[in-house]
């Protein structure tokens, strides 16, 4: 018994950090709370436990009375005699427990009560360790998994949980395998302990990788100003400097891509996306599509919506995989976000330009005015025959162009400025 008491000891306070004082407390506590239990006329129980040797040293406290009513608090003078005591009527004296019989009558109950004191002192060690650590990244090995993908790992003298939906579905690990993940919560338990919550899946995890890769994250010469992501498949963040002589973009992509390619290695090979950051949303989206040329974009600051009109042929890459790459910028951009091919875009607009043709207004067949419109230009839109707003609506953006001798963009324009002065 002493030498498994040393042992278990020695272990919880190696690999667990918990002090040696605090085990014996709680291995005390657990052997009076049960011995007063199980044990009969031992009601005063009282045990010491030697820290260092292990052994047991267990008494009770019990008044020396006449006629003893009762047995668990009193004793007569012969009895106290029979232990070898020269006491009298009145006195206090403690009466000797066996450490075996104790350790016969309350092991179980004792087991129980122990290893709830020890999980509150584990508990603390965790909260002393590991409370001020939320946010850092941290290394560990596989120990067990349990409920399907979720992780147990071993960060030495504590265990951590890193949760299937905490890590990419993409990535697989088995026992021993090294994980890189960052803390992102410490908190209680069912059963009065407590546990470090990891996670490989959160933007924070990308945020705290940069800082370990580009210094002036660190002392704050190049912010991250909003960053979202798709864990295992894209991370898209925007960036900005607080020195003009430092170019964000440069700093976290590092020489020749050094240091954002150790990042994307860390990650499985995940997509990151870098751009500048700017308070004017369109301008931010022009940087997210680059090198996509959007057609057209309208943004609605009261409904905080975003349409973005985009040729037929960058359409699958402004969308992304499954829509990903639109959702991610509309996350981005804080805004609802509706990426539109060019040829829906186009039919739309001419059928609304003739339908707005067959009114009968009679604004439409005066002489042709477009607010906004450069004189030169609507000389020669007239000049070719487009003299009032219908005719301009029953053609379509390619004739006008090819018959006024103007760019594909600007007959764009105008008919869009048509349609709108209409509506």
């Amino acid at each position: 018994m002493n030498k498994d008491l040393v042992a278990i000891f020695e272990y919880l306070e190696r690999e667990k950090g918990i002090k040696r004082d605090i085990i014996v407390k709680a291995v005390e506590e657990a052997l009076i709370h049960s011995g007063r239990k199980s044990l009969q006329g031992y009601a005063n129980l009282n045990v010491k436990v030697d820290a260092r040797t292990g052994e047991i040293e267990a008494y009770a406290e019990k008044e020396v009375v006449d006629h003893v009513e009762y047995p668990d608090e009193e004793i007569t003078p012969d009895d106290a005699k029979e232990l070898g005591l020269d006491v009298e009527i009145g006195d206090w004296i403690t009466v000797p427990v066996h450490p075996e019989e104790l350790g016969r009558i309350a092991a179980q109950t004792a087991r129980q009560v122990i290893s709830q004191k020890l999980r509150h002192a584990e508990r603390d060690v965790i909260y002393e360790e590991f409370r001020h650590r939320v946010n850092e990244i941290i290394s560990g090995t596989v120990k067990r998994v349990i409920r399907g993908r979720t992780l147990i790992i071993d960060l030495g003298k504590v265990e951590a949980i890193l949760p299937d939906r905490f890590y990419p579905k993409i990535e697989r690990y088995h026992l021993g395998d090294r994980v890189t993940a960052l803390i992102c919560e410490v908190r209680d338990t069912d059963n009065g302990g407590a546990e470090v919550v990891l996670s490989r899946s959160c933007p924070e995890m990308v945020v705290e990788l940069f800082k370990q890769e580009v210094p002036e994250l660190e002392d704050e010469t190049v912010g991250i100003e909003r960053i979202v992501r798709e864990a295992g498949y894209r991370t898209k963040m925007a960036v900005t400097s607080f020195d003009q002589k430092v170019d964000p973009l440069g700093a976290c992509v590092g020489v020749r891509g050094t240091r954002v390619k150790n990042i994307i290695r860390e990650l499985n090979n995940e997509k990151i996306d870098i751009v500048p950051w700017t308070d004017d949303k369109v301008q931010l989206l022009y940087n997210l599509l680059d090198p996509i040329e959007p057609k057209k974009v309208d943004y609605d600051p009261e409904e905080n919506k975003m349409v973005v009109i985009v040729s037929d042929e960058d359409y699958p890459v402004a969308i992304g995989k499954k829509g990903m790459n639109a959702r991610l910028n509309g996350q981005l951009l804080d805004t609802d976000l509706l990426v539109r091919r060019y040829s829906e875009y186009q039919a739309e607009s001419d059928f609304e330009q003739r339908q707005m043709a067959l009114e009968e207004s009679p604004d439409l067949d005066e002489p042709l005015k477009i607010e906004g419109v450069n004189q030169f230009v609507l000389d020669g839109i007239i000049e070719a025959g487009f003299d009032t707003k219908r005719k301009l609506l029953t053609t379509t953006s390619a004739e006008l162009s090819k018959e006024a001798a103007i760019s594909k963009e600007m007959a764009d324009d105008i008919l869009e400025r048509v349609r709108k002065q209409r509506a």
